[in-house]
Formats: structure tokens, C-alpha cells, sequence
């Protein structure tokens, strides 16, 4: 089968479309998926440089991709939730920029029929992200209030419409066209980071979803009221500066258990929420892809078509 891969760590220059074994089935929950759409999300850049490998080492060659949309091609024998034939989504650590990708039955569910493959593929991870800041750890309710810094990005459109759906008042930065688009989707307020400094617009916040960390991430505490808590998906938080403030902070890596991704796909169903797609490449164009990625400003997810 057709997959990207690569054999060293580095820049994109690393990645080639190689011609590689088929993966199996040797344990009785894999489902094997024909992909047809992954999507580029920034741990992938992370892992191929090796600046991920102390919290997720990886063995090249090695075929990225965390998620995938596609048909299940075979299933082991105790699987019971899909079958040979079913359109599915589904999330993994690695395998999915591939014609073929096996998965644990535990992180597949079927594929709404009202959205298509390239769609599915680019909602895996950023559902599961935005329920895990949202729900799991943030446990936000109706007439709070949130800041998310960085949200013109995948995660940051996905996170403005499942907020937005739970009755919270949304604040999100953002630059360029991504001012609109936040503003399309329903955020009360959008500070252009740019031209304005959050830290004397927003006060008394619930939540900071924080999707960009450095500076902004310690500037972002004197944003919550007291008791507030930071969530972030970059970097773990200071402590110190958390105390300071009398507020609570941590570092959240993504959920992407089925709990998750079904919490958003039920808001989808309600007509709540849309996917986001900015870019679609092909597979052999990976590489310019992840740049794409990369090098920042994108609104919404990039997908590869695979199938």
C-alpha cells in the first residue's frame, strides 16, 4: 500500500510516499480502515522533528497521522460495534497517512452520514480536544465565561461552536480573516491580538483555553477571576503564577476516546456544530501540508485525501 513516511527525524524534507506492508489484524479488537481523508494537526510536526519523543517516542520508519475517516476492510474476532463495510472515524498514535490503518475498536465510531469523509476526518482530534478542555477538565455550565486564545485555529473553531452550543459566553483571539470566521460561528467577543492586548480587555473569566502558550499563556492568568482555571494543550502551566493568581492550572492532552468524539458528533447532529476544513491536499503532498501547518494562520483543519 501507498503511505508517507519517514525514516529520520527532521524537517519535511524527511517525508516520502513509500510503498509499505499492509498492516494486520493480530489482536482481536483491531479494526482495519480504508482511509479515505487524515488530517495535519501540529503533534504531527512535533513527533516528526523528535521534539515529542520523551512523552511520545516513536520508532522510524515511522507513518504519522492521528486520525482518519474511511470503510472497515476486516475486524477481530471480539469486535462487535462496527462491521466489514461501515463508514467510520476513528483516532490512533500514528499509522493514519496511509491507504490502510488499524485501529482499537474503542477509538472508532461510525461516520455520520451527513457529513463525508474529509469532513470526518478533520473533526477526530478536535472534538476530542475541545470536549476534553471544555467538558472533562473544564467542566464549563451555561453563563460562564471563556477566553480562547488562539482560536481561529482547528482546535479554536471547533472549541467556539461546542462552547457557544453549551450556553457560555465566548471570547476568542484571533488575526486576519480569523476574525470573521470566529464572528461567523457565533464568538461574543474577538479581540484582534494584533491590534489590541487581551490582558486590559478580558477580566473575569471562568476558563482560559490556552492553544498557544509562551507569553500569552502567562499573561492569560490575570484574565481569570478568582477560584478561574487555565487549560492548556502547549505546554504545561506555571504553577507559581497560578497561586499567585488563586486560580488553577494544567496541561490536557487530548481525549480521544469514543465519550468524547460522541459528545460532538450529537451537537453536529443538532445542526450545533460544523466542520471546519481550510485545505485539502492530496497524500503525496504531505509535506506541504504539514508546512502549511506549520507555518501558522490556517483557519480550520488541513486534510489529506487518501482514497
Amino acid at each position: 500500500m501507498k503511505a508517507i513516511r519517514y525514516t529520520a527525524f527532521g524537517g519535511t524534507e524527511v517525508i516520502e510516499l513509500a510503498d509499505v506492508e499492509k498492516p494486520a489484524i493480530t489482536n482481536p479488537t483491531d479494526v482495519l480502515v480504508r482511509v479515505k481523508a487524515t488530517a495535519v494537526n501540529p503533534l504531527d510536526m512535533k513527533i516528526r522533528s523528535g521534539m515529542a519523543q520523551r512523552i511520545y517516542p516513536v520508532q522510524p520508519p515511522f507513518i504519522p497521522g492521528l486520525e482518519a475517516a474511511g470503510i472497515v476492510e476486516a475486524v477481530g474476532d471480539a469486535v462487535t460495534q462496527v462491521k466489514v463495510g461501515d463508514a467510520v472515524m476513528a483516532s490512533a498514535m500514528g499509522g493514519t497517512y496511509a491507504e490502510y490503518a488499524l485501529f482499537k475498536e474503542a477509538a472508532v465510531s461510525p461516520k455520520p452520514e451527513r457529513i463525508n469523509f474529509l469532513e470526518a476526518a478533520s473533526l477526530v482530534v478536535s472534538l476530542g480536544t475541545a470536549w476534553s478542555i471544555l467538558v472533562k477538565v473544564g467542566e464549563m455550565k451555561a453563563g460562564q465565561r471563556l477566553l480562547i486564545q488562539g482560536a481561529g485555529g482547528a482546535v479554536g473553531g471547533i472549541l467556539v461552536q461546542m462552547a457557544k452550543a453549551l450556553g457560555v459566553y465566548v471570547i476568542g483571539t484571533a488575526s486576519g480573516k480569523g476574525i470573521d470566521a470566529l464572528k461567523a460561528l457565533g464568538a461574543d467577543e474577538v479581540i484582534d491580538y494584533k491590534s489590541q492586548d487581551f490582558a486590559q480587555l478580558v477580566s473575569d473569566v471562568d476558563l482560559v483555553a490556552d492553544l498557544v502558550g509562551g507569553d500569552v499563556q502567562a499573561r492569560s492568568f490575570g484574565c481569570l477571576k478568582n477560584g478561574g482555571r487555565l487549560v492548556s494543550i502547549t505546554m504545561p502551566p506555571s504553577q507559581e503564577l497560578a497561586q499567585q493568581h488563586g486560580v488553577s492550572a494544567s496541561f490536557v492532552s487530548s481525549d480521544l476516546s469514543r465519550q468524547g468524539l460522541q459528545f460532538g458528533l450529537d451537537l453536529l447532529a443538532k445542526g450545533k456544530l460544523k466542520p471546519i476544513i481550510a485545505h485539502t491536499f492530496k497524500l503525496e503532498e504531505a509535506a506541504q501540508a504539514q508546512a502549511m501547518v506549520s507555518a501558522g494562520g490556517v483557519n480550520g483543519k488541513v486534510v489529506l485525501e487518501v482514497g
